[in-house]
């Protein structure tokens, strides 16, 4: 769409520093950059306002705002820092990030394996379990990727804790970056073992589990 490459050409720009902290600029000079549409830059810049990234004024214009104010949990901001110069730092910062969380995560997922509420959602990951396992051949990936979302994905969301949850489009931000990569079978074996420590009630096997499989990932 256009839309989407007018708004990821301005995030990457402005990640990137090519528009760097403190340019100021218009709606008629972004249609300039862009060759876009004034419709279409207007909601790019919307959006741009809302991630942090851009500060709108009647009287000052568009002015491009510092790395602290960006939202970096947003999956756009994520994947533009990891197309820039900034990549190795915003991998590891993931990494950082999935270790503090997503073991927490397991942990507490697991100790609400007797909550009868959860078992839709436990079958639902055994059954994501099963699909990365089987989706193992070199014409899999899409569909590996997409079954090592949901096992992750709902692990968060089987915590119980909403903020945890909320961070499932971020890890699935995290999970892209391993896309095409045809996965070791020990890895395979860890997620499913992950999914049943969950369902068997097993918080610090979940943990230990979760550990494992993040360390063993690149991001």
């Amino acid at each position: 769409m256009i839309f989407d490459r007018v708004l990821d050409g301005l995030g990457s720009a402005i990640v990137d520093g090519s528009l760097p902290p403190g340019h100021r600029d218009s709606i008629d000079g972004f249609v300039s950059r862009t060759g876009s549409s004034r419709s279409i830059v207007r909601e790019a810049v919307r959006v741009l306002v809302g991630l942090g990234l851009l500060s709108a004024g009647r009287r000052v214009g568009l002015r491009v705002l510092p790395a602290s104010e960006w939202d970096v949990l947003d999956p756009r901001v994520v994947g533009w820092r990891l197309a820039g110069p900034a990549r190795e730092v915003t991998l590891a910062e993931l990494r950082a990030l999935r270790r503090a969380v997503e073991p927490a995560a397991a942990r507490a997922a697991a100790g609400r394996a007797s909550d009868a509420s959860q078992r839709a959602s436990q079958e639902a990951l055994l059954a994501a379990a099963d699909r990365l396992a089987a989706a193992t051949g070199p014409d899999d990936a899409a569909t590996f990727l997409q079954a090592d979302r949901e096992v992750h994905r709902l692990v968060l969301e089987l915590s119980g804790n909403a903020l945890y949850g909320r961070l499932h489009r971020v890890v699935a931000r995290a999970l892209d970056e391993r896309a095409g990569i045809r996965p070791a079978v020990h890895d395979v074996g860890l997620h499913a073992r992950l999914a049943r420590a969950v369902v068997d009630g097993d918080p610090d096997g979940a943990g230990v589990v979760m550990t494992e499989i993040i360390d063993r990932t690149g991001a």
